[in-house]
């Protein structure tokens, strides 16, 4: 065989090869389910989901009517667009803000996904919130967040205290800086201004941090999508490297 010929075939073959193994790669991209707060949209979580799309993760930012249901049905709506956007075989990874954590522990306690990977949840009320136990019963915080936000009070027989330990990989990020003054009298110890800092802990979590920044902004922090891509990829916040 011409050695012209030999080179041009081993030439197209390490081409084709190269391919193949880019092509792999990227079928077996982790995805990222984004998971926005109450009352809010899948717009708040764009620039968490700019970076991670460039961290080279598959991203689905989901939008759920947050106001419009109770947590059990919003988390029958998010598991079918899971179903629709994912494969059986991808590792589905979690990044959420606020209800969005109460979604995930929801749809892993009634219908879990056995292809859970690692979750970070910014600012959960993973024990509840104060604010809903004294403002709960008033008509415009009703308006406000709809029949999910009644769901998210401490009492010991709610919602949120049902759902138990978690038993998947979970990192907790949440704030200590407040712009709402009359929230934080309400709400006991340091807090974001909607959720406290202990409330945001839970049995079974991996990791925990707290950094300065507010709740409605903790997903556009720094901080916070720097330790969100900490734990996705190493499970842990802080790395030996730091």
């Amino acid at each position: 065989m011409p050695l012209l010929l030999l080179d041009t075939m081993k030439s197209r073959l390490t081409t084709l090869a190269l391919l193949c193994a880019l092509a792999t790669s990227l079928a077996a991209s982790d995805v990222v389910i984004l998971l926005h707060g109450l009352a809010r949209t899948s717009a708040s979580m764009e620039q968490m989901a700019d970076t991670l799309t460039a961290e080279g993760y598959t991203v689905h930012n989901l939008d759920y009517p947050s106001r419009h249901q109770e947590i059990d049905p919003l988390a029958a709506n998010v598991r079918q667009q899971i179903e629709a956007v994912t494969e059986d075989d991808d590792t589905i990874h979690f990044v959420t803000h606020s209800l969005g954590g109460i979604i995930v522990r929801t749809l892993q306690k009634e219908n879990p996904l056995e292809n859970i990977g690692r979750v970070v949840m910014l600012s959960p009320p993973n024990q509840g919130s104060e604010l809903v136990d004294t403002l709960g019963d008033y008509s415009a915080f009703g308006w406000i967040n709809g029949p999910a936000g009644d769901q998210l009070g401490t009492d010991t027989n709610g919602f949120i205290a049902q759902l138990g330990p978690v038993e998947f990989e979970l990192g907790v990020i949440t704030g200590d800086w407040s712009i709402n003054g009359i929230n934080s009298i309400i709400i006991p110890g340091d807090d974001d201004g909607k959720v406290s800092t202990e409330s945001a802990k839970v049995e079974g979590m991996a990791d925990y941090k707290v950094i300065h920044s507010t709740h409605p902004y903790i997903m556009k922090n720094d901080d916070a999508i720097d330790l969100t891509i900490r734990f996705l990829k190493a499970g842990v916040f802080d790395t030996e490297s730091d």
